[in-house]
This record gives structure tokens, sequence and C-alpha cells, in this order.
């Protein structure tokens, strides 16, 4: 019972010191209703271990159209996203140990890595990109880091910002309750690889049978069979994670 008390204890510790916040300013706020009111992001806002606040760019602008964008100098495709509102939203929101990230197709590929070096942060400020990008002064004065999602086109950086809240909530001290299921998922701790197969009850299902060795209570044997598994999957599904052993994007 003293035991059991001392960890409760212990997990309140850990509510009351590891609080990540994280900021959003993006034009399409509605689109984050939903996604991160649900599942282990609900879990870790209603136990105070992520504070997410979302606001409309749109709210730093002062003329009567509210105007985010404008046409590129020198011509082209498109509209940028001003500096102006940008820079007021930064500058109201921002901390001296705040991280600011641009969401864009032209930054660093997110993947597990990243998600583990933004886990340790206490705030978080992630601009969502639109349009045909950022004015680049915007990069040069305010982003600490650039992130993109992958090698395709989506409509505004919504999207990525909700993936990258996901990944690094799931980092968040006390936020899993098993917490040795994030250390064994694919790409954990660095890890070149995909995950082994899973299986639970029934041992037997419309005449396809879980493999003996997990049946058989051999740990040792387990283990060797789950890493040949993780090993031939990756090989036949990603063979580009086993080149160098590099680290891959968040388990889906």
């Amino acid at each position: 019972m003293k035991g059991s008390s001392s960890r409760a204890i212990l997990r309140g510790l850990v509510r009351s010191t590891t609080v990540m916040k994280i900021d959003v300013l993006t034009l399409f706020p509605e689109m984050f209703a939903g996604p991160l009111d649900e599942s282990i992001v609900k879990r870790a806002r209603a136990a105070g271990l992520l504070d997410l606040s979302i606001h409309n760019l749109r709210e730093y602008t002062h003329d009567r159209h509210r105007t985010v964008d404008d046409k590129p100098f020198g011509g082209g495709p498109g509209m940028l996203l001003k500096p102006e509102p940008i820079f007021e939203a930064v500058e109201q929101l921002a901390r001296a140990e705040t991280r600011v990230i641009l969401l864009s197709p032209v930054g660093r590929q997110f993947n597990q890595s990243l998600a583990r070096e933004l886990a340790p942060q206490t705030h978080l400020l992630l601009i969502c990109g639109s349009y045909e990008g950022f004015d680049e002064r915007v990069r040069e004065a305010l982003a600490d880091d650039e992130l993109s999602i992958g090698d395709y086109v989506l409509t505004n950086g919504a999207l990525p910002a909700m993936v990258i809240i996901d990944a690094v909530t799931r980092l968040l001290p006390g936020v899993l309750g098993d917490e040795e299921s994030a250390r064994e998922e694919s790409f954990s701790h660095g890890s070149p690889g995909l995950e082994y197969p899973q299986y639970t009850r029934p041992a037997e299902f419309r005449g396809m049978r879980v493999p003996e060795v997990l049946l058989s209570g051999n740990h040792a044997e387990i283990a060797r069979w789950r890493a040949e598994q993780a090993r031939s999957r990756t090989m036949a599904r990603r063979p580009d994670l086993t080149d160098g052993g590099r680290d891959g994007a968040v388990k889906g």
C-alpha cells in the first residue's frame, strides 16, 4: 500500500512539473476541432500535461478586411503570407524559451528523432503555412526551425501541425499509461526498422493460427522471432530504413 501511495505521489509530481505548452498559429483553426479533442492528446490535455492553444492568424491584423496575404514582389503565381501579422503574433505569444517552428514543404522532414528532440521543450509555437508560403523575412527573423511531414503537397500546414502535436505528446512523461509501449513501437529510440507482427486472442481465427513460438512461453525464442520478423518486414516494406539505420517517420 505504501509503495502504491508513493507511485501516486510521483505521478502527481510529474503532472505538476512537466507541462508542454503548444501554441498554433493558423488560418484554419476549425480544422483542429476533433483530432486534438480525442484519444491520447485529449487525455494529456485533461491531465494538465499539455497546454494547447489554437490562434487564428487573422486576429493579428488591423485592416478592415483582415488581410494576411499579398502578391509576391517580382511576380509569380499565388499569394504569400505577409510578415506583419505573423511578427505581431509571435511577439505576443513567444517567451524566452519558445521554439518557433514554421510548417512548410521546404523544412526538414519530421521523423521520430525530431519528435524526441521537441518533446523536452517547454513551449512550441507552430506556424502553419498557407498559399505559396511565407515572406522570407519570417524565416530570417522569427523561425528557430522549419519542418515538413513529407514530399507531397497539402492545402496548408494544419495537418502537419496536428501530426507533430500527436507525435510529441506521446513522448511527454506521464502521457501514455504504458510507457513500455512507446519504447517498443517502430522507430523508437532510433530503431531503424518496423515493428514485428503482433497477435492477441483467439489463438486460431478462421483457420489462421498465431505462430507457435508466441504461445511457447520461451521469452528468449520469442525475442529472437520478433527481431527476425522486424528485420524481414523492414527489408520487404521499407528497405530505405536499412541503409545506415536511418530514422523514419512516426508510426501511423
